[in-house]
């Protein structure tokens, strides 16, 4: 199985077309934002010109207003990489989701029961505390998870008062239950990440974005999508609509987005650092002039 993945911004679109072009494959977007039906600019999804070069799957799945988990993606990514063996196109998995590849290559376990009613309180109680507080609690609750993000550790929390069981403890069975895979199925990863000169690339990325009509799109959202929908927590799309509510002028609106998706950045590069195993990674710097033989070499040996 061919991954590639990255930071946002670092080129990985770019490449895979290469690759696919070259190698007469299909997209499957790992982006947890493309999913969703409308938020097109500030997503940076394919573009016509693009969809027409290289069959995309994993574009516009679902409404803005839906729910999606990892499970489901990977779910449907099975289902994807079927669909394109089906036109005789090899599939190569693209995105910088790492919770999305981590459930497609590594199935996530079965969370155990919690009372929904008990789980409701729990998270009114607990949207009140800080990060700080949280990770306190997980510290007493699950070690292991108590450096992780405001998302995981709610879950951690939750998991551990309400069903009595760690998520730490419930990964670690699964991973030593879990079957060694097919030769043919091993992941092999293409990490793409241009260093320093990604910055730059962010601030590129949001004027070329901005330029495309983003607050324009936003303000066509804003008229038929609620504002809780999930959709909106797309990097970006809470500070663009402050900037078409009045809030912020576009100058401040697009220097709070560069920083909220140099945040994200950050914690993207981290995951891949830690999560992926090194002796399947092959690193890529896209700006390299033999990025593209480096890319197929990888390509070819992960057959």
């Amino acid at each position: 199985m061919r991954i590639i993945c990255g930071p946002t911004a670092a080129g990985k679109s770019d490449l895979a077309l290469k690759l696919c072009e070259t190698y007469n494959a299909a997209i499957v977007s790992a982006d947890s934002r493309q999913i969703y039906c409308e938020f097109d600019v500030g997503t940076a999804k394919p573009t016509r010109d693009e969809c027409a070069r290289v069959t995309h799957y994993g574009i516009d799945v679902v409404e803005p207003d839906e729910r999606y988990s990892a499970a489901r993606w990977a779910s449907a990514a099975d289902e994807w990489i079927k669909r394109a063996g089906e036109i005789e196109k090899d599939a190569v998995v693209v995105g910088g989701t790492g919770l999305y590849i981590k459930a497609l290559v590594d199935p996530l376990f079965n969370a155990p029961y919690q009372d929904p009613v008990q789980r409701a309180q729990l998270e009114r109680e607990l949207a009140t505390m800080s990060v700080d507080d949280l990770r306190r609690w997980c510290k007493q609750l699950d070690p292991a998870r108590a450096h992780l993000g405001r998302t995981q550790l709610l879950r951690a929390i939750e998991t551990a008062l309400l069903s009595g069981s760690r998520i730490s403890d419930l990964h670690s069975r699964h991973k030593a239950a879990k079957e060694i895979e097919a030769d043919g199925q091993r992941p092999a990863y293409l990490v793409v990440d241009p260093g320093s000169v990604l910055a730059s690339r962010i601030e590129a990325r949001v004027d070329r974005m901005v330029r495309a009509g983003w607050a324009d799109e936003v303000r066509e959202l804003m008229r038929t999508v609620s504002p809780d929908a999930p959709a909106w927590k797309a990097s970006g799309y809470v500070v663009m609509r402050s900037h078409v509510e009045g809030a912020l002028d576009l100058s401040s609106a697009r220097q709070r987005v560069i920083i909220e998706t140099r945040q994200y950045v950050k914690r993207q590069r981290t995951w891949f650092r830690n999560q992926l195993p090194a002796a399947a990674v092959t690193h890529v710097n896209p700006d390299d002039p033999h990025a593209l033989t480096i890319a197929r070499e990888w390509w070819e040996r992960a057959e």
